[in-house]
């Protein structure tokens, strides 16, 4: 038997923990237990019926062919309208780059800006993956802690003492993962005016609960936007993102596009269209009642002894110190669900600036959270140290 030889840029790669509690949890589903799934961010609603009838019409009218690489036109518009009559911003549609989700809008920003030791600061605790991106291109993690008793904000003069010759850029994710901060406009403005490109993951946009949302581009075009359809529109299985980058990044963008990607899913990005133009309803439909969960959430867990200091007011995510119950997150997170049969993801799959926290994802039914929290309530009963 010959020896799988795995390139070190792979071996190095570390797994996506929240994905390994998942199919430990679906293994334990598969024998007849039941779990309570509060580690995926994944909304649990259904498409908006808009854009279900929109990808009907597209299969049945035969528009499931290639597209322009850099995606639809009619789309491009879209977006570029929406950021206009959302933030107030002018968007041109030849800024816009449809992807096929936001892994590969991610990795495309990545590769047009990365050299071989290129440094890209980001926050930590992070979403998990972007360490995995950078160093898959060559470069270089350079992390900045943020604080629970300071909303997990970004503090803009601990950027600026890492910032280097080397820096190619900061990512910013407002509304954060796993956090669910909200950066303030202030900081915004401050990292947008640091010198190096921001980039700018904008995924969890139209979920913000309290206050108006920006985005980078208010205040800066030395910026790249990364976002998509996945979760404000909950259309994660069509898999349809992009990226709003300057427009002399484009051409390269767009080889990127031809050669590894082609096309996007020209039906997802139907759908896309029809979610820009007519499911607003739908989106504020969705939000009222992620609000009314995460206000519960963070009241029930507050009760059973976690700590939230300030209160996460965007995406779907309660980021919660569990340190009272133990200081290893991964080994509590996989107890919680072989003896509470709840899933959560531990804090440490969001760098080590996460260990001892435990996320929460209230992307799930009202029933199911408090059944979720119900037993979580027993086990740490149970469990206390």
């Amino acid at each position: 038997m010959v020896e799988a030889m795995i390139p070190k840029r792979v071996d190095a790669m570390t797994s996506f923990i929240v994905m390994d509690v998942l199919e430990e949890a679906q293994r334990m589903e598969r024998g007849g237990t039941g779990v309570i799934h509060l580690e995926v961010g994944e909304p649990d609603f259904a498409v908006p019926e808009c854009v279900s009838a929109a990808i009907c019409r597209a299969v049945r009218d035969g528009q499931t062919h290639y597209t322009h690489s850099l995606g639809m036109i009619e789309l491009r518009e879209a977006i570029a309208e929406h950021y206009g009559r959302s933030y107030g911003v002018s968007v041109h549609p030849e800024q816009v780059v449809v992807t096929s989700g936001t892994s590969p809008a991610m990795l495309s920003i990545f590769s047009v800006l990365l050299e071989q030791g290129s440094e890209v600061i980001i926050s930590d605790p992070h979403y998990a993956c972007y360490p995995n991106f950078i160093r898959f291109l060559e470069g270089k993690v350079v992390t900045v802690p943020v604080y629970e008793d300071d909303g997990f904000q970004y503090r803009p003069d601990s950027i600026r003492e890492k910032i280097t010759g080397n820096t190619r850029a900061i990512l910013v994710n407002s509304p954060n993962n796993p956090t669910g901060t909200v950066l303030s406009t202030e900081r915004m403005e401050t990292i947008g005016g640091l010198g190096p490109w921001t980039i700018a993951d904008e995924i969890y946009h139209g979920l913000n609960y309290e206050g108006i949302e920006h985005t980078i581009l208010e205040f800066t075009d030395h910026a790249f936007v990364l976002n998509g359809f996945s979760k404000a529109f909950a259309m994660t299985g069509l898999r349809l993102g992009y990226v709003v980058a300057p427009k002399s990044f484009v051409p390269a963008l767009q080889k990127l596009q031809q050669n590894f990607f082609l096309a996007p899913n020209s039906v997802s990005q139907i759908a896309g269209i029809a979610a820009l133009k007519e499911a607003n309803d739908d989106l504020l439909r969705m939000k009222s009642i992620y609000n009314i969960r995460r206000r519960y959430m963070i009241d029930r867990l507050r009760e059973i002894g976690f700590a939230i200091p300030v209160e996460p007011t965007g995406a779907f995510y309660v980021f919660a110190n569990a340190r009272h119950i133990s200081a290893d997150s991964y080994r509590l997170a996989f107890d919680i669900l072989e003896k509470a049969h709840v899933g959560v993801t531990p804090g440490i799959d969001f760098g080590r600036g996460g260990e001892g926290f435990l996320r929460f994802s209230y992307a799930n039914s009202m029933e199911n959270i408090t059944e979720g929290l119900n037993r979580l309530e027993v086990y740490v009963q149970v469990n206390k140290r």
